[in-house]
């Protein structure tokens, strides 16, 4: 086997290369043939890090995940929990605009266990902080499952609409971005002027979006 092809930096082009594809042209775009011309590499490169297209699909799907979880644990906890929901939405979007492709890629198949596997792992940053914003009583009492999955919905929601280009003019995505984690946490039981004060705070906690290992 040959230096090139047992790089790691081969895999994690080969994955990135099929996100576009996917993202760009669908699942029938996606061969061994043009996902080598793709990269530069020939088609066995292919079969020694994957076996086949649909182990490749897997691992698309599984990388974005992990970029996901990877951006969302740089995310370090304060003491105010509503801070940390914020940056933690913003952690979301951050990862969501570096990796473009990835993220379309991550909710565009019908999910399987392991696709539920990854994305539960993924809601446990954001499902503590909303736990910890219960038990300090900004929020009022609620099932955190639900608040999750609440906030996952507008994130991803306004994440789509931006990546698609549906916010005229584009500046307004920032603005209603901000509009929407103010809101959601004032919807959950949180004071106007408590969450504002978060919302502010939570500016200045922006990592860096993940990338491959």
């Amino acid at each position: 086997m040959s230096p090139r092809t047992a790089d790691p930096a081969v895999r994690t082009r080969l994955i990135e290369a099929a996100a576009r594809l996917l993202e760009a042209e669908g699942r029938q775009a996606l061969t061994t043939r043009r996902l080598a011309a793709e990269v530069g590499v020939s088609t066995m490169a292919v079969y020694t890090h994957f076996g086949g297209m649909d182990e490749l699909v897997t691992e698309v799907v599984r990388e974005s995940y992990a970029r996901l979880g990877r951006a969302l644990a740089g995310v370090q906890e304060t003491a105010d929990p509503v801070t940390d929901l914020m940056a933690l939405c913003r952690a979301y979007r951050s990862n969501a605009l570096a990796n473009t492709s990835l993220y379309a890629t991550m909710l565009g198949f019908t999910p399987t266990s392991d696709d539920q596997r990854w994305g539960a792992q993924a809601l446990q940053a954001p499902l503590s902080a909303i736990r910890r914003c219960l038990a300090s009583g900004r929020f009022r009492p609620a099932e955190p499952l639900l608040l999750a999955h609440q906030a996952w919905c507008g994130v991803h929601g306004l994440v789509t609409l931006e990546l698609g280009g549906y916010f005229f003019p584009s500046s307004l995505a920032e603005q209603c971005f901000e509009g929407l984690l103010r809101d959601f946490a004032v919807g959950a039981g949180d004071t106007v002027e408590a969450a504002a004060r978060s919302l502010e705070a939570s500016r200045s906690s922006r990592p860096g979006p993940a990338a491959a290992d």
